[in-house]
């Protein structure tokens, strides 16, 4: 009980300093705004925004892990991710577009590796959603990243979107058998779905049966 009530005094704390970071940043104070967010950060995980971002989404939970229960490292995690989407607004404002990507990038990933591990489907209005941060980045995204992403809408039910993440994995690698055969399981699982869900997912049972005897076809011959 002490526990919890220190994480909510936590995170109205956080709300406040949310609150003046956008202010700030809504005067374009942005060095002003990039070293309270660096404040805030080092509270947390003891380093600013700028190291915090080299480290492997891992490595950042492993931080975020000592001492504290999984649900704990839950809501940290939707913490530090808000601050790395706030870290990429900044430099977006000081037209850093490549530094902005890395912080989007980041933020992304680890939010993406949360919601696997505790199987989250809700979440505090503060934190970015997937798509708000994926719109937020300006160059394709890396295979890995839209592995992740594929993963995540299969897991929700949005079939079509994992779909369009397997178009560009494959795009990337259109003949590997490694590739080939990460695409056949897809459309296997999805053959395994009901006509409702696919549906809901937007996905036809047409489009997967299509799909699954194209890559069928593309596989090579052993």
């Amino acid at each position: 009980m002490i526990r919890r009530d220190y994480f909510i005094r936590l995170i109205e704390a956080f709300g406040e300093e949310m609150a003046r970071i956008e202010s700030l940043k809504g005067e374009k104070k942005w060095d002003e705004a990039g070293g309270a967010l660096d404040e805030q950060v080092k509270q947390m995980i003891g380093m600013d925004s700028a190291a915090a971002v080299k480290l492997s989404e891992t490595e950042l939970l492993a931080i975020l892990i000592q001492g504290e229960s999984a649900q704990y490292v839950r809501e940290k995690a939707w913490l530090l991710t808000t601050m790395l989407r706030e870290a990429g607004e900044v430099a977006a404002g000081q037209d850093r577009l490549e530094d902005a990507d890395t912080y989007y990038l980041k933020a992304l990933h680890l939010l993406l590796r949360v919601l696997h591990q505790e199987d989250v489907f809700e979440f505090p209005e503060f934190v970015p959603r997937v798509e708000a941060l994926v719109d937020s980045i300006d160059r394709p995204l890396p295979v890995e990243t839209e592995a992740l992403l594929m993963e995540h809408y299969e897991t929700t039910g949005q079939f079509i979107r994992a779909k369009a993440a397997l178009e560009k994995i494959v795009a990337a690698d259109p003949t590997g058998r490694d590739t080939l055969e990460f695409a056949l399981a897809f459309y296997e699982r999805m053959r395994a779905q009901t006509d409702e869900r696919l549906l809901m997912g937007n996905l036809p049972r047409a489009e997967v049966e299509a799909g699954l005897a194209e890559f069928k076809r593309r596989m090579p011959q052993s």
